[in-house]
């Protein structure tokens, strides 16, 4: 199995730590998304996949300790699975949810059978990617979902590294829609939106739908 620096630090205590920061009630989890965008992760999932099927088979690549995926459940949303590469947080998410299948995992394997996904999405997970890795990740999106691929990242137009708590070779900002888009061209643009941080708008973050055509 393909093995990165990245991955040795979220597989140990810079991933434990932060997992911990990340495990919050539904109520602080949806106040940090309005504090910072002025828009709950609600509002802002509803603006993409309001209108799809709630029994859509839907995973999570790098689901942590299991907030996105409850949202989604909060949604009426009730197919959800996720995959985590660390077991603390695999641990802390089985404890935080119910009737979600979350098993541990990498997002270059991710083990699952091709097109077994209606929909497969990341949430704050490709900026963790270095960009001599990511396409093998995108192949791995593309294979395992059969409609749509979803994604709430960071943004730049240009790969743009960024500190990631004093450390450097841990996170990056990019235009992640075109270079899924660039990787496949199969995939279409349904929607894609940015949004400025409210206490800095120079920091933006994107979420987007792509859907294969053709």
């Amino acid at each position: 199995m393909k093995q990165t620096i990245q991955m040795d630090a979220w597989s140990g205590q810079i991933g434990k730590e932060y997992t911990d920061r990340n495990a919050l009630s539904m109520e602080d989890w949806e106040l940090l998304y309005k504090n910072r965008y002025g828009l709950t992760r609600t509002e802002l999932n509803t603006r993409f996949l309001g209108q799809l099927r709630r029994d859509m088979r839907i995973l999570e690549v790098g689901c942590n300790v299991g907030n996105q995926l409850r949202v989604l459940q909060g949604m009426g949303f009730h197919n959800l699975y996720g995959v985590e590469l660390q077991w603390y947080a695999v641990e802390q998410a089985k404890q935080r949810t119910q009737n979600i299948n979350i098993i541990q995992g990498s997002a270059f394997d991710i083990p699952f059978r091709d097109g077994w996904f209606d929909l497969v999405y990341t949430s704050g997970v490709l900026i963790h990617i270095a960009a001599r890795d990511i396409d093998l990740v995108f192949d791995e999106i593309c294979r395992c979902t059969k409609r749509y691929v979803w994604a709430f990242e960071y943004f730049a137009p240009m790969w743009t590294e960024i500190p990631w708590r004093g450390r450097r070779d841990l996170a990056w900002k990019a235009d992640y829609s075109k270079l899924f888009r660039d990787r496949f061209p199969i995939l279409q643009l349904v929607k894609e939106e940015h949004y400025p941080y409210l206490e800095d708008p120079k920091l933006v973050d994107t979420m987007f739908l792509l859907q294969k055509g053709g």
